[in-house]
């Protein structure tokens, strides 16, 4: 499948930002951003139930620099960064996410708010910045400024 099949206009920076898929999606649209360059990261939060969980994985998976602070500013700051992984622009895709919201929505929103804050920042130097959040019930829009 190619990114067109997901209608989302891959090469247009200003598509990208934070959206909701199914976890059938995430194989099929990690494949279509590393083919249009991207850094793809993928993200497993199955049993995923609480923010220190949270930020403990996205750390591993990002490879995140020594003394990382565990909370939300760091997690703003290392996003904005990201020096240590260049790349033309990144895709983070976090499967399995159910569990959070359902157990930890306010951590669940959060997240979001950071990561649509992040797609912001790097558009404005041109780097695409993609995440995709795969829910059982992805035809829900994700909304930074209001819970799902």
């Amino acid at each position: 499948m190619n990114h067109d099949a997901f209608e989302l206009g891959l090469h247009d920076i200003n598509n990208a930002g934070v959206y909701a898929i199914g976890n059938g999606d995430v194989g099929p649209l990690s494949a279509a951003m590393r083919d249009a360059g991207l850094r793809v990261v993928q993200i497993d939060l199955d049993g995923c139930q609480d923010k220190r969980t949270l930020l403990m994985r996205l750390a591993a998976r990002l490879d995140f620099p020594t003394g990382f602070g565990g909370n939300w500013d760091a997690l703003t700051d290392n996003l904005r960064d990201l020096a240590w992984l260049p790349a033309n622009g990144y895709a983070l895709l976090f499967n399995d996410a159910d569990a959070l919201r359902a157990q930890a929505g306010a951590d669940f929103d959060t997240l979001l708010e950071v990561l649509d804050e992040a797609s912001r920042f790097w558009s404005e130097s041109n780097v695409p910045f993609w995440a995709f959040v795969a829910l059982q019930d992805a035809d829900v829009e994700l909304d930074a400024d209001a819970a799902p």
